[in-house]
């Protein structure tokens, strides 16, 4: 394995990273206050390709490489300030585009990639429930077979962009005699199907410019060309998502921690106290430090598992492993710039209390890390 950057994909990331820096930051503070997602700004990015970066041409991807992936999603969580909009579109691409591309069939990519990839649509990944959500075998929706076709009902919560989604895998218990494995079936439906609702919208801590909300069926009727997959086949398509989420997502991450780590280097050099830079105190020093050597470390663990999930099936164990150790990174060094910035740390114009807001959820999402040292414990022939 060689992670030197290529010509190629050192103009990929630098073209991302100005792009973020010069076109999302305007106004962050105040969309952030307002929880507010800005349409526009998804289009200004589906405009380089940011929805499409893996995905083939001929269906309106950039048909990147898995690594060269991380380093354009690497730059653009560096560039963007907004982490909101870094998730959502990150959710959307990892959790409804990849699945699609991945299982979808020949007409379901015809149908929906290109917009998916174009911006026109924005896609959502509904598997959790109010009673379920790392216990996914405790799922209550339902699909059943009803002359022919699927008629789907229940509650999914805590969908990233459901608000705003015009369309979702939506995940349902179609033979409970055999479980998750085998027993649940992924569908792909439209926003505008009958019996298609979006319920609650939650407020959150952080990421609070990327909606968050229910999605409701009431005995919604599906074809069998809404199943994404094989009917039974939903955990493979759980498992396609949750391998590129893990991988991938943490590649925002990296680039979230590279921007941290400069903007406290930045102002140790312009702040002083007891007559000299806080830059000069030992202790600081040590503290960026640690802070840069975990950033290389897990820049490293993200292109390794990046390189994995284009070069190997068993890719489960790489992914956890980034995923774990890049989201503990990132949630330390927040709270550590915090902390460095002293009181100014804690006002909202210097922007980093902000950032350990947004980083306090990396470490739930896409699987707690709970659960991930629980997965990287079975690999080991633990638990």
């Amino acid at each position: 394995m060689d992670f030197a950057l290529s010509d190629e994909q050192r103009a990929l990331r630098d073209t991302v990273l100005r792009f973020a820096e010069r076109e999302l930051n305007g106004d962050v503070v105040e969309r952030d206050r307002a929880q507010t997602f800005r349409r526009d700004l998804w289009q200004q990015c589906a405009a380089i390709g940011l929805q499409g970066l893996p995905v083939p041409e001929e269906y309106g991807g950039a048909a990147l490489d898995t690594v060269s992936t991380a380093i354009a999603l690497e730059a653009f969580g560096n560039g963007c300030r907004d982490g909101g909009l870094v998730f959502s579109l990150c959710a959307h691409l990892l959790a409804c585009v990849v699945p699609v591309w991945k299982h979808g069939s020949d007409a379901q990519k015809a149908r929906y990639l290109r917009g998916l990839c174009d911006g026109t649509l924005v896609g959502a990944h509904a598997i959790t429930e109010p009673g379920s959500g790392s216990d996914t075998f405790s799922m209550r929706t339902r699909a059943e077979r009803v002359g022919g076709q699927w008629r789907i009902s229940g509650t999914k919560t805590f969908v990233s962009n459901a608000p705003v989604a015009d369309v979702a895998v939506v995940f349902a218990v179609t033979d409970a005699e055999k479980g998750f494995t085998g027993g649940i079936t992924a569908f792909l439906l439209d926003r505008s199907v009958h019996g298609f609702g979006t319920g609650q919208k939650f407020e959150k801590m952080g990421l609070r410019t990327s909606p968050v909300g229910e999605v409701v069926l009431e005995n919604v009727v599906a074809g069998d060309d809404a199943v994404l997959g094989s009917v039974g086949g939903g955990s493979a398509v759980f498992g396609t998502a949750m391998d590129w989420e893990r991988t991938l997502l943490v590649a925002t991450h990296v680039g979230e921690i590279e921007r941290l780590l400069k903007t406290t280097i930045d102002y140790a050099r312009t702040r002083s106290q007891f007559g000299q830079k806080i830059a000069r105190f030992q202790a600081l020093g040590h503290a960026v430090a640690d802070m840069k050597v975990q950033l290389e470390a897990a820049r490293l663990l993200v292109y390794r598992a990046a390189w994995r999930l284009e070069q190997s099936r068993g890719v489960t164990l790489d992914a956890s492993i980034a995923k774990l150790f890049v989201s503990e990174t990132l949630v330390a060094t927040a709270l550590k710039a915090v902390q460095l910035h002293g009181g100014y740390g804690f006002m909202v114009e210097y922007e980093v209390e902000r950032a350990l807001r947004d980083a306090i959820g990396s470490t739930i999402y896409s699987g707690t890390s709970e659960m991930q040292r629980n997965i990287i414990a079975r690999w080991l022939g633990l638990l």
